[in-house]
């Protein structure tokens, strides 16, 4: 790149901003200047990670630091008042997914950056994941006839909930709950494969009595396919990761994407993306014929890759804030009608 490099600071250095977005940022050319946490162990991961970085105890002081970028990766209840911050200082802002607990705050934090003209967008992630780039590759071959239905899942079995998690343990009015978590993704997914849609089946529950841990939603698109959108930590036989059918035959993967036990194994991206492979592997079933199909490899690098050239005044933001919008109005919805 070019230039100097940019200066991003991280609000938030938990799983998300010390796995995803530092590592991320790195690999596309931003320097990592510094984070907020009041965390003993946080810092020293800070300084191990980015010797000269600084940490900060509040996001204002972070925002003094002289931001091109701020990135939101904090508990999503500090979503919407980090990233107006950002965006009234001028900031760039990333938001880790969800935007913001609801559509309304959603909306407030698009107004506030329509006011300031400051970029923003939201770190829908997964739409760079192996599966969902060949999901994808398979709609634009055509390999699988006229699409109709799609089986969506993040599925894990933990049965034992986590009461010192915030996500396990705070009420979605603390964004808690794998409505706000895992289906936010599904969601976001979903509508950039298939386009607009209508929620027409909604159960949010709690299986292990903390916050929704048991999401199912199934969406009707204007284009004519039904997404099951599954998102759940207490299902003891996962499903396949895709199952996406077309009257010409089904795509199937099984597997979740590599990216993220890669970071958590300590294996990082290089500049520019990564240097090993991350495809997942897909299947091509017809009945009792199952062939491979090639996969796209995952990298999330792109995504601020193009955060960066947006800054520079090179194109747009990697996810438009009108996408951002329509997944809290489902998300939203899905809580709204949820069977009781």
């Amino acid at each position: 790149m070019a230039g100097k490099p940019l200066r991003a600071g991280i609000s938030g250095y938990g799983l998300a901003g010390r796995f995803f977005h530092s590592r991320f940022l790195k690999a596309a050319g931003f320097e990592v200047v510094g984070v907020t946490t009041k965390n003993s162990e946080r810092v020293s991961q800070l300084h191990e990670d980015f010797p000269g970085a600084v940490a900060c105890d509040t996001v204002d002081e972070l925002i003094s630091l002289g931001l091109d970028l701020l990135v939101v990766a904090s508990a999503n209840v500090a979503h919407a008042p980090n990233a107006i911050a950002g965006l009234r200082a001028g900031c760039a802002v990333v938001v880790d997914k969800p935007m913001a607990l609801s559509y309304a705050q959603a909306l407030e934090i698009a107004n506030v950056a329509k006011e300031t003209g400051s970029l923003l967008t939201t770190f829908f992630n997964r739409r760079w994941d192996s599966d969902a780039l060949t999901v994808k590759k398979a709609l634009a071959e055509g390999v699988l006839g006229n699409v109709f239905r799609i089986d969506s899942r993040f599925e894990r079995f933990r049965p034992e909930a986590n009461p010192n998690s915030w996500r396990e343990r705070f009420p979605p009015s603390e964004g808690g709950g794998n409505l706000l978590d895992l289906q936010t993704h599904l969601v976001s997914l979903a509508l950039d494969w298939f386009g607009p849609a209508q929620v027409v089946y909604s159960s949010v529950r709690t299986i292990r009595g903390l916050s929704d841990d048991d999401v199912v939603i199934v969406l009707k698109h204007d284009s004519g396919v039904d997404s099951y959108l599954s998102g759940s930590a207490i299902v003891g036989a996962p499903g396949p990761r895709i199952r996406l059918m077309g009257d010409n035959g089904a795509l199937v993967i099984s597997e979740l994407d590599k990216q993220e036990p890669l970071l958590r194994s300590g294996i990082n991206p290089e500049f520019g993306g990564w240097q090993v492979d991350t495809r997942t592997p897909a299947l091509l079933v017809r009945g009792e014929e199952s062939v491979s199909y090639e996969a796209v490899p995952g990298d999330y690098t792109p995504f601020y890759l193009q955060v960066a050239e947006a800054i520079r005044g090179n194109g747009e933001m990697p996810v438009s804030i009108q996408d951002a919008l329509d997944v809290a109005k489902i998300i939203d919805k899905a809580r709204e009608i949820s069977i009781r």
